[in-house]
């Protein structure tokens, strides 16, 4: 698919893996919807990138705050061509540790946000996909990217809530491709290994150390662009589908 022209809604767009994507859609020429609950970034780098891209406040897990903010994209700009789900949490807790039982709700909380969010937007979004003319000789409708994690095969200890919400990307790849392949619509998951969010920026330097020389080569950590880069080699290569991509300098997570 070519990107140029094309409405993308980037869920997490505010910062990070997804904040990297929306500026590379944005240079490419595409219309580009922020879906964040951060509305301060989120109104911030859209004034920044100017009129093509538009911030709308998303809570993933409600079907209703979802469904307005897909209405809005469709009014201002008349179709949805990508869906790329950034947006998620991470929590570190032992099923039983000293302080007892992992909590229900902070289960819960992860598996909303991560997986019962992705499959909320997806779905809204591929409701407007499927209404799209082909826009190639491939019949392709859209596109779906959807963000798992290397914890979906190698949890760390502590990572039960995270790998089980990252698993669940995973499994629903391919059934979901399935479903949606006579719609003319791909999807596929990226699988990030250590990449340089928000989440690293506090830590300290030799912590930051470590953490680079446990991966293969590079031994750094990732770059958000360099997720961006491969969301958009999916976007624009039809013949990518029902794939979780690892993207981790060939790392392999010890228990911990």
């Amino acid at each position: 698919m070519e990107i140029s022209g094309k409405t993308a809604i980037i869920t997490g767009g505010a910062s990070g893996l997804g904040e990297a994507t929306v500026r590379r859609l944005a240079r490419m020429g595409a219309n580009v919807v922020i879906f964040d609950l951060n509305a301060e970034r989120g109104n911030a780098l859209a004034a920044e990138l100017g009129a093509s891209v538009m911030f709308q406040s998303v809570n993933v897990t409600s079907e209703e705050s979802v469904a307005a903010a897909v209405a809005a994209t469709m009014e201002r700009f008349g179709a949805i061509h990508i869906c790329c789900n950034y947006a998620g949490i991470g929590n570190a807790m032992k099923t039983l540790g000293k302080q007892g039982v992992f909590p229900l709700a902070e289960f819960n909380k992860v598996i909303q946000i991560n997986l019962v969010g992705t499959f909320n937007t997806l779905r809204l979004a591929a409701e407007q996909m499927a209404k799209n003319e082909p826009v190639n000789e491939d019949g392709v409708r859209g596109v779906i990217i959807n963000t798992a994690s290397v914890a979906a095969y190698e949890g760390q200890i502590g990572q039960a809530a995270y790998s089980a919400s990252k698993g669940g990307i995973v499994g629903m790849t391919l059934p979901i491709a399935r479903d949606l392949s006579s719609y003319g619509i791909r999807v596929n998951s990226i699988v990030p290994g250590l990449i340089k969010t928000p989440l690293f920026l506090g830590l300290p330097e030799p912590a930051v150390k470590a953490l680079s020389q446990s991966v293969l080569f590079p031994q750094r950590l990732g770059s958000p662009d360099e997720i961006a880069h491969l969301a958009i080699a999916i976007i624009e290569n039809d013949y990518i589908n029902g794939e979780c991509i690892r993207m981790d300098g060939g790392i392999r997570m010890q228990p911990r």
